[in-house]
């Protein structure tokens, strides 16, 4: 049996009702906030670096975040969105609430953010479109 709903979920990818292809982020948003939380106030707390944090925050909790989205139209406001809440996060780590100290940090850390891992991640599937395409 199928049953209707407004907000169908396929992948963990939850497509939202619009006049074009629009997909909703708090699902992913709401997973990062979860698996970071566990990873910071849970598991490590403040026995660990900033360093180990933030890897930890990278290869657990991003993927989290981006999964499947590379292959999504995303328009500004939902990127601001994605990058909104990795600041809030920087924000919880650093203990500040100046965007100018956070970007700072991330850009001490090599940490980037998900607008430009989305870029990089949606360049890369195109290059391997493109060449499935040109194998066909």
């Amino acid at each position: 049996m199928i049953t209707w709903v407004s907000e169908p979920r396929y992948l963990r990818v939850i497509l939202v009702k619009s006049r074009s292809f629009k997909i909703c982020l708090d699902y992913a948003k709401r997973s990062f906030y979860r698996a970071a939380n566990a990873i910071y106030l849970e598991k490590i707390g403040r026995l660990a670096s900033e360093e180990v944090i933030l890897q930890l925050i990278v290869s657990k909790c991003m993927p989290m975040l981006l999964f499947g989205l590379e292959a999504c139209t995303l328009n500004k406001s939902q990127l601001s969105s994605l990058d909104f809440t990795i600041n809030r996060f920087f924000m919880k780590l650093f203990q500040t609430n100046s965007i100018e100290i956070v970007r700072a940090c991330q850009e001490s850390f090599g940490f980037e953010v998900p607008s430009v891992l989305f870029k990089k991640r949606t360049e890369k599937l195109e290059m391997y479109f493109h060449a499935l395409n040109l194998c066909l």
